[in-house]
């Protein structure tokens, strides 16, 4: 895909965001929203994917670390094939495949069950690791937010991950510099994020996560590094294409009623119409 493509695909994932949170009446679109150029350049440029057979053995693995943010990867699988865009309707729904969490049993596509926030990017090391032992080909790839950083767990296995020399593994920050609670750098300052993770040996690729030319640089230069894993720090807006939803840390976990919702998507219908006309 060139960029035009993906920007054109990134409105779709976000549409289906806003779509999947005002059906279940809840849900997380803040966070979704700022990554949806991630999640739409992992899964329509980046990974090694077929949705025709989710469980190919050499497929590369994503692990979404920030669980929460299931609507912007559903959005993006059902976007590329896994299953049908009507079923993000059914969010959240009882008796839906597609849960507030990802659920690896249950959703195509879903390499691993993860909403405990600082878990995902363990999961994500010791798939790294099996991939180093067995010298197989497949790289492994995990979203964080920068709120989750806060939490242990990650910088323990950040650690193990630099001492294990995972050239193959690619952590992604999504840093909105918001959480539930307001400001990270008020509820719980982690920068710099960037010297962090070079004190646990790895490579860092700062960019803005909302720019597919700065996200396509650093995942190309992500493949190249070796002897370290790479760090992609995506500095992002929060709600990013709806202008309401925007740097609010109110929209990290609330969905839109009847209202917001139709002004969200006349937004998001006239973004994409302006960007068939390029």
């Amino acid at each position: 895909m060139n960029k035009l493509q993906l920007e054109q695909t990134a409105n779709e994932v976000r549409k289906g965001i806003i779509t999947a949170v005002f059906n279940a009446k809840s849900g997380h679109p803040g966070g979704s929203l700022s990554a949806a150029d991630i999640f739409t350049y992992l899964y329509f440029a980046e990974l090694n994917i077929d949705p025709d057979n989710p469980r190919k053995v050499d497929r590369d693995r994503f692990v979404l670390s920030k669980g929460h943010n299931s609507p912007g990867y559903y959005a993006a699988l059902a976007n590329r094939g896994f299953f049908p865009v009507e079923d993000l309707k059914t969010f959240r729904h009882t008796g839906s495949y597609l849960q507030g969490h990802p659920d690896m049993k249950g959703t195509p596509g879903v390499d691993m069950s993860s909403g405990s926030l600082g878990q995902g990017i363990s999961a994500a090391v010791g798939m790294a690791i099996s991939a180093q032992l067995d010298k197989a080909s497949f790289r492994v790839y995990t979203l964080l937010g920068d709120g989750e950083i806060q939490e242990g767990q990650v910088w323990e296995a950040s650690m193990l991950a630099g001492h294990k020399k995972l050239d193959n593994l690619v952590v992604i920050v999504d840093n909105n510099n918001l959480q539930i609670d307001g400001a990270i750098t008020e509820v719980n300052s982690p920068y710099p994020i960037d010297k962090k993770f070079e004190a646990f040996n790895f490579h860092v690729i700062n960019i803005n996560g909302n720019d597919f030319d700065e996200i396509d640089a650093a995942f190309k230069k992500a493949k190249e590094v070796k002897g370290k894993p790479t760090a992609i720090i995506a500095k992002t807006v929060k709600g990013k294409g709806v202008s309401f939803m925007e740097n609010k840390a109110a929209w990290h976990g609330t969905a839109p009623n009847e209202a917001q919702y139709q002004e969200a998507m006349a937004e998001l219908e006239k973004a994409g119409g302006l960007l068939c006309q390029k």
